[in-house]
């Protein structure tokens, strides 16, 4: 068993049921935090969440509330789950509540819009520079349903201190989820955020029936686009060859699961992104990362195509069929840069 045994899980989505259930089942003193009225009395009460994971029967040591001070009581492990818009908000809240020897996880794959921060840099500001050794962020190719059903899964766990990380690895480590860890944090949460802005791309090539060729090259240069904003920012190369890099973006671009290759196949069906959005239950993430992920790239003058078209055709209204013959044309280039 770990030595830490009591976590708060933050956000009960498909993904935070997930984790939380896996806690619970491993025997750990587990809390969810749970923002809506009518999952709170479904886990309560019938042990399911029939909203966001609805076919998993959920641990009886699984305990969901309503307040954040209950939640994070006495707890030593606080993990975020929680779409990254709502992030700062959350933490802002959390604050009063959260000891200096907690440790806080972010299991959110997005990049703040109006300050083009990762969720590292928001939990810098909110809880002070202290806090982020004591921070890290879970990642790479895992559907919640899939974790929830334990199917073989690998992920990865990020910390700026390396022991911390590996502090927390045994804590998710199951017979069916297996946990690495690493030192880079920024790669780990940048991979996570940049690969579902490039599923919306792949996933509009399928709606538009461009074959698998097509699909192919769009994994290949956007992990090539992700990697070169990822080491301007001071990222390692090597985390994009990994877990949170091509394995998740992989994932994202061909999964059935995937909410960001759905909305990329509703675009290529000739939907417009209101429309899809306001038929979902679930936050996709990439819609909103699309925006920060551009105005990076402008901000650290990194050429990134793809994102930029995908950029356009959830914010300007662009074709998808013209950003695609834009992407074809563009200047020649070699293929790796040395």
């Amino acid at each position: 068993m770990p030595d830490i045994s009591k976590v708060a899980v933050i956000g009960a989505g498909s993904w935070g049921t997930a984790l939380a259930n896996l806690l619970a089942e491993k025997g750990l003193d587990v809390t969810l935090w749970v923002r809506e009225e009518e999952i709170f009395e479904q886990i309560r009460e019938e042990r399911f969440n029939r909203i966001f994971l609805p076919d998993i029967f959920l641990s009886k040591g699984l305990k969901p509330v309503r307040e954040l001070d209950e939640a994070v009581k006495d707890k030593e492990v606080v993990l975020l789950v929680i779409p990254s818009h709502f992030f700062r908000g959350v933490l802002e809240r959390l604050k009063k509540h959260l000891s200096s020897e907690m440790i806080l996880i972010a299991a959110t794959k997005g990049i703040e819009n109006e300050t083009l921060m990762l969720m590292s840099d928001v939990t810098d500001q909110v809880l002070g520079e202290t806090c982020m050794d004591r921070f890290a962020c879970l990642a790479g190719p895992s559907f919640a349903k899939e974790v929830a059903r334990h199917l073989p899964t690998a992920v990865t766990i990020a910390a700026r201190k390396l022991d911390c990380a590996q502090r927390l690895q045994p804590v998710f480590n199951t017979e069916w989820l297996r946990v690495y860890g690493t030192a880079d944090l920024v790669g780990v949460q940048l991979g996570g955020a940049l690969k579902n802005v490039i599923a919306i791309a792949a996933g509009a090539a399928d709606g538009l029936h461009f074959g698998h060729n097509a699909r192919a090259a769009l994994i290949t240069r956007g992990l090539a686009e992700m990697t070169r904003l990822g080491v301007s920012m001071g990222a390692n190369p090597h985390t994009f060859a990994g877990l949170a890099g091509i394995g998740d973006l992989v994932l994202t671009c061909t999964g059935d699961l995937s909410r960001n290759r759905t909305i990329g196949l509703e675009i290529g069906h000739g939907r417009k992104i209101g429309e899809i959005i306001a038929g979902m239950k679930m936050v996709a993430e990439g819609v909103k990362t699309a925006r920060s992920a551009q105005a990076l790239a402008e901000k650290m003058d990194v050429d990134m195509p793809i994102t930029s078209q995908v950029y356009e055709i959830l914010y300007e209204e662009k074709d998808p069929r013209s950003a695609v013959r834009e992407l074809m044309s563009r200047q020649l280039k070699v293929e790796l840069e040395h």
